[in-house]
């Protein structure tokens, strides 16, 4: 990505229906059979192991603040990524995380630990680029979020509308099935990071973590759970 603006999108990339709507898909996704794992706090403070093979198809369930949503994943899309984002959702690493940066008409980006230790531990575990070939960030497509080749580690996004512009640095691990309207109404009020923008700055979630984000960003969503669907 050659501009400016295309350069910190990159940079920062790492760092609605009716109400009746919702609540009809609210008990349609409760419906299904959700595996019930705490959050492995210690296993997340280890990350000597920091990957496992994950099945080629999943689904997984975000419970947040706005309602549920439902995610599919594709291990062929995004071999190195969906084993990571497999590995955290099994120990709970995404419950509690805000969706830190949201903004309308582009994505929402979240993944960021609110434990300022955990954060600590994954900061560093990078992981492999994936080759982007297979699909498109078309709109509701999930990735890994990066800062530059070979820097993911844990921040996802998810794309508001088609960001063909993206396809030649994010592999899309997934796309978001049901509750799309959910992922929609999302807090947006605050906007992008500074300069650009009154939201959080993400060296301070990584320091601070949630006692900062509460304070002074209250109204963020964030993720209560996620966890794979059986």
């Amino acid at each position: 990505m050659k501009s400016q603006k295309k350069g910190y999108r990159l940079r920062h990339l790492a760092s609605c229906g009716t109400a009746l709507g919702i609540v009809a898909l609210s008990a349609a996704i409760a419906s299904s059979c959700v595996s019930a794992q705490p959050v492995n706090r210690s296993a997340l403070l280890n990350t000597s192991k920091s990957a496992e093979r994950a099945p080629e198809e999943f689904r997984v369930r975000f419970e947040t603040t706005r309602g549920p949503f439902v995610m599919e994943v594709h291990r062929g899309w995004s071999p190195f990524g969906v084993d990571r984002f497999y590995y955290l959702v099994r120990r709970g690493f995404y419950d509690g995380t805000r969706f830190y940066r949201a903004l309308s008409g582009f994505i929402a980006q979240f993944g960021i630990s609110g434990d300022p230790q955990i954060s600590a531990a994954w900061k560093e575990r990078l992981m492999p680029d994936d080759t982007v070939k297979h699909r498109s960030n078309l709109r509701g497509r999930v990735s890994f979020a990066s800062f530059g080749p070979h820097t993911r580690t844990t921040q996802l996004f998810i794309n508001y509308r088609d960001n063909a512009n993206l396809d030649r640095d994010f592999a899309p691990i997934g796309e978001v099935t049901k509750g799309m309207s959910v992922v929609d109404s999302l807090w947006k009020g605050y906007g992008d990071a500074p300069p650009r923008g009154a939201g959080p700055e993400p060296a301070r979630i990584f320091a601070e973590g949630e006692a900062y984000l509460a304070k002074h960003f209250p109204k963020l969503d964030y993720v209560k759970t996620a966890r794979i669907v059986k």
